[in-house]
C-alpha cells in the first residue's frame, strides 16, 4: 500500500519550495490547502502510519524527496510530516533545504565532503551517501570566491548555477580581511516584499507579465573567524579560534535540550534582534576584520583547532582524523570547544588534489562548518 502512495505522489504534478512551509497553492487535486482532494479525507491514524513507513524507507538523501512531497499533498499531511521529520540534530537527516542551516546531529559527526574548482574560484558541498572517501554525493550548497582590493567575499548559495546575492537562493557570505587572517560569516535574511509593478501609463490594470519580485536582502553576522600570525614558523601549522555569535557556550552542555524548530536557524530575524549573542551591528564586524576583538565573546561559543602533535618518524605535525583524511596539508584541521573538551565539531581534511572532506556535528550547522572551511582555502599572506 506504501508503493502505491509513493507512485501516485511521484505521478502527481506537486510543487515544493525550498523552505519548509509550502504555500497553498501547492496542494494537489484541490483549491485552497487541498482539503477537497481525495488525499486529504484519509483517517488521520491510517496517514500516519504510512506516513512513518515512508520516513522510515528513506535514510538517505536521493529518496528523501518523497518525503518532501508528502508535504506539498495538503495541509493535514503537511502537519503530520513537520510532526515526524525530525531536524537534524536528533534525525542525523538533512531532509529540507533549511536543514542547512539548523544544527548538525548529536550523536556522532555528519560526514560530507567539498569539490574544490579552481579555473572557476567555485566550491561545491556535497552530503556523503555512503562511508566511502568520494561517492556521488547530494549537492547542499555552492560558493563562489570574489576578489575585491581590500578583501575576499565569498558568496554561498543553494544552486551552483546561480550564485548572486540578489538571489533567492542565497544563503550568505563570508568575508576576509586584507591580511587573510581575520573573517566574518554571514547570513543572509531575504524576504519578498511583494511584487513591483512596472509604470503603465494605461488606466487599465498592468500585465502581470511585466511584475518583477524585489528581494530585500539583510546580512546578519554569525560569527568570527580569527586565525593567529606566524605561528611554529612560517611553515608551521595555523591556529585558529571561532567565535559562534548565534551559539551560546551552554550549547556544548551534555544536559542541554534539544532546540526548537526555528532555533540557530538563521532564517527568522526575530531570533537576532531578541539575542544579544546573535545580533551584531555592521561596526562591530569592521572592527574585527581591522583586528579589534574587544567585546566580541558576550558569551558565545568559541571553538579552537585542536593543536597537533609532532610525530618524530615521520618528521611533521599530526592529528588523528580516524581515516577521513589522506594527505598532509597545512589546510588541515580540527576544531574543539575547549582544549579539555575532546569532542571534535568539525574536521577538514585533503583527500585529493581538489577534493576535501568536511565533518561536524552540533551545535553548528553545514552552512557555518562550509563558511568555516572556506576560510581555511583563502590565501593567508601574514599567517604562513
Amino acid at each position: 500500500m506504501t508503493l502505491k502512495f509513493i507512485a501516485r505522489l511521484r505521478s502527481s504534478r506537486v510543487v515544493v519550495q525550498d523552505q519548509l512551509e509550502v504555500p497553498d497553492q501547492a496542494a494537489v487535486g484541490g483549491g485552497g490547502d487541498g482539503e477537497d482532494c481525495c488525499w486529504a479525507k484519509l483517517p488521520p491514524e491510517l496517514l500516519r502510519e504510512v506516513l512513518l513507513m515512508i520516513e522510515d524507507s528513506e535514510t538517505r538523501w536521493p529518496q528523501r524527496k518523497t518525503v518532501v512531497a508528502c508535504a506539498g499533498v495538503c495541509s493535514s499531511w503537511r502537519l503530520i510530516v513537520k510532526e515526524i521529520v525530525k531536524f537534524p540534530e536528533i534525525s542525523g537527516k538533512l531532509t529540507f533545504p533549511i536543514s542547512v542551516k539548523q544544527p548538525g546531529p548529536k550523536d556522532g559527526l555528519l560526514h560530507c565532503f567539498i569539490k574544490r574548482n579552481r579555473s572557476t574560484h567555485t566550491y561545491c558541498l556535497y552530503l556523503s551517501l555512503t562511508n566511502a572517501l568520494t561517492d556521488d554525493g547530494k549537492f547542499l550548497l555552492a560558493a563562489r570566491k570574489h576578489k575585491r582590493p581590500t578583501h575576499n567575499d565569498y558568496i554561498i548559495s543553494l544552486r551552483a548555477e546561480d550564485m548572486s546575492r540578489g538571489s533567492s537562493s542565497y544563503v550568505g557570505k563570508l568575508r576576509s580581511n586584507y591580511l587573510g587572517n581575520r573573517y566574518t560569516i554571514l547570513a543572509g535574511q531575504s524576504a519578498h516584499t511583494g511584487s513591483k509593478m512596472a509604470k503603465n501609463h494605461s488606466p487599465r490594470l498592468p500585465n502581470l507579465k511585466h511584475a518583477s519580485s524585489k528581494v530585500h536582502l539583510v546580512n546578519y553576522s554569525m560569527a568570527h573567524i580569527s586565525y593567529e600570525l606566524e605561528v611554529f614558523g612560517s611553515r608551521g601549522p595555523r591556529r585558529m579560534q571561532c567565535i559562534m555569535g548565534t551559539i551560546p557556550t551552554a550549547s556544548t552542555a551534555p544536559e542541554e535540550p534539544a532546540r526548537a524548530w526555528s532555533e540557530f536557524s538563521g532564517l527568522n530575524t526575530d531570533i537576532f534582534q531578541s539575542n544579544p549573542i546573535a545580533h551584531s551591528e555592521p561596526a562591530s564586524m569592521g572592527n574585527f576584520l581591522s583586528g579589534s576583538l574587544c567585546g566580541q565573546k558576550n558569551g558565545a561559543l568559541v571553538l579552537i583547532n585542536k593543536a597537533p602533535r609532532w610525530n618524530e618518524q615521520l618528521h611533521c605535525w599530526c592529528l588523528n582524523f580516524h581515516g577521513r583524511v589522506t594527505v598532509a596539508s597545512v589546510k588541515n584541521f580540527q576544531l574543539v570547544a575547549s582544549p579539555e573538551n575532546r569532542k571534535i565539531v568539525l574536521q577538514f581534511g585533503k583527500v585529493g588534489k581538489d577534493l576535501f572532506t568536511m565533518d561536524y556535528q552540533y551545535p553548528i550547522s553545514a552552512f557555518q562548518a562550509f563558511a568555516i572551511c572556506l576560510s581555511s582555502f583563502d590565501t593567508k599572506v601574514a599567517c604562513e
